[in-house]
């Protein structure tokens, strides 16, 4: 089967390789870098199991039938199915995503193909599925919401918790085609997730048919809960730290409720990245009319970690003439390149706006500077200029300047 991905970030370009195992993928970028280093095997975002299929794809070791091109006419034009993986940022002017690079895309696909399914996976609003199928007179739109982490994002879908795809119920066409999208997904899975054994008795991946707005329902609620999960941790250490007691003690004894457990529960300087705070803010804005309070507390939780983890800075830094406090790592979590809206980037913007000077600690980040703030990749000169270093996540690169270093992260005492 031909199928074209629109995006190769980590949903599209994930999606796109899991779906070249087994059928001819085309993946289309508007960057003729990104297209250049993918068509030769090189993954350009940080993702080990990405890396691993395109150098293995390259020397032979595991064929894929992938190509990455610029050319939507020819990845478009004869495709059966076309997944539209581009990004949907939150605009906090309007309340909404903006969701413009989806419509052109499906301009795009339309310009030559009338056929194909189109496959909305970037996050939407509540709703927009069913809208845009009545705007564009097109019945053969879907939405499929993914559900993975940045830097783990192939893996995530060799090995998904759920896979689940919205088309409206009364349309027997589409819902044939969001059953047979989910069968292809399902397909590209490791083989050892169709034996497995889940929670309810069930064996394999379990697949659900929903409508759209349903399907595009789970995607911000599951989302807004993980950042209320993070959200309630944070709190807890900021309730810890003020008064002086163990963090890690007590979240050990709260993990130990099996309805609670011990993961996701490493406390941070906020719930941040690409999905969390637009997912929980436009859930947030899709509740106008409907009665709420936890929706709004948790993005207003959000907040109030920040403005407690850059309050605890300045303290640090008070009597220093001309402190310099250091940000190690823009990045959200271990392991990724990515650092778009990291909850350290709140923490920094409070520092500045008290008029101290921030050294930014960024390997990754080709360029003098952020946001006015000077970037170093030289780590030993970071550590001596600066007197005191704050670090969303510990990393041992900074044992020998422990005692300049503020962070809440449990792994600083394993």
């Amino acid at each position: 089967m031909k199928i074209a991905v629109a995006g190769t970030g980590y949903v599209g370009l994930s999606v796109a390789l899991l779906l070249a195992q087994h059928n001819e993928v085309t993946a289309v970028d508007i960057i003729p870098r990104k297209v250049e280093l993918l068509n030769h095997g090189v993954s350009p975002i940080v993702d080990n199991e990405i890396s691993d299929f395109l150098t293995k794809n390259d020397s032979g070791e595991r064929p894929l039938n992938f190509v990455a091109t610029l050319d939507t006419n020819q990845a478009y034009s004869d495709a059966e199915y076309v997944v539209i993986a581009t990004p949907t940022n939150y605009d906090p002017q309007k309340n909404y995503f903006d969701t413009s690079s989806v419509e052109d895309a499906i301009r795009a696909v339309r310009k030559v193909n009338n056929t194909a399914w189109i496959v909305v996976k970037s996050t939407v609003p509540v709703g927009y599925t069913d809208g845009i199928r009545e705007s564009f007179g097109d019945n053969h739109i879907i939405f499929s919401p993914e559900f993975l982490r940045e830097s783990t994002a192939l893996y995530d879908n060799l090995h998904p918790t759920r896979i689940v795809v919205g088309a409206p119920r009364d349309d027997k066409q589409a819902v044939g085609a969001a059953e047979k999208f989910a069968d292809l997904l399902d397909e590209g899975a490791a083989p050892e997730e169709h034996s497995r054994i889940n929670h309810d008795g069930s064996k394999g991946i379990q697949k659900l048919v929903v409508g759209c707005t349903e399907a595009e329902a789970i995607k911000l609620f599951a989302n807004t809960y993980l950042a209320l999960r993070v959200a309630y941790f944070n709190e807890l250490d900021t309730y810890a730290e003020v008064r002086g007691l163990d963090t890690s003690a007590i979240i050990k004894g709260v993990g130990m409720d099996p309805r609670i457990g011990s993961h996701y529960n490493d406390p941070s300087f906020g719930y941040g990245g690409y999905c969390l705070p637009k997912d929980s803010k436009q859930l947030l804005a899709n509740f106008d009319k409907v009665p709420q309070n936890l929706i709004a507390a948790i993005v207003e939780s959000n907040r109030t970690r920040k403005d407690f983890i850059a309050e605890e800075a300045i303290k640090l830094v008070e009597g220093i003439a001309k402190p310099v406090i250091g940000v190690y790592r823009l990045t959200m979590k271990r392991g990724s390149d990515n650092y778009r809206q990291s909850s350290i980037q709140g923490v920094m913007k409070r520092i500045k706006a008290k008029g101290i000077t921030v050294l930014v600690y960024e390997p990754t980040l080709d360029a003098p500077d952020f946001f006015g703030s000077e970037v170093t990749h030289d780590l030993d000169d970071f550590k001596k200029r600066c007197d005191l270093i704050v670090a969303n996540r510990w990393n041992d690169d900074l044992k020998d300047v422990n005692d300049k270093v503020y962070t809440r992260d449990l792994e600083r005492n394993q």
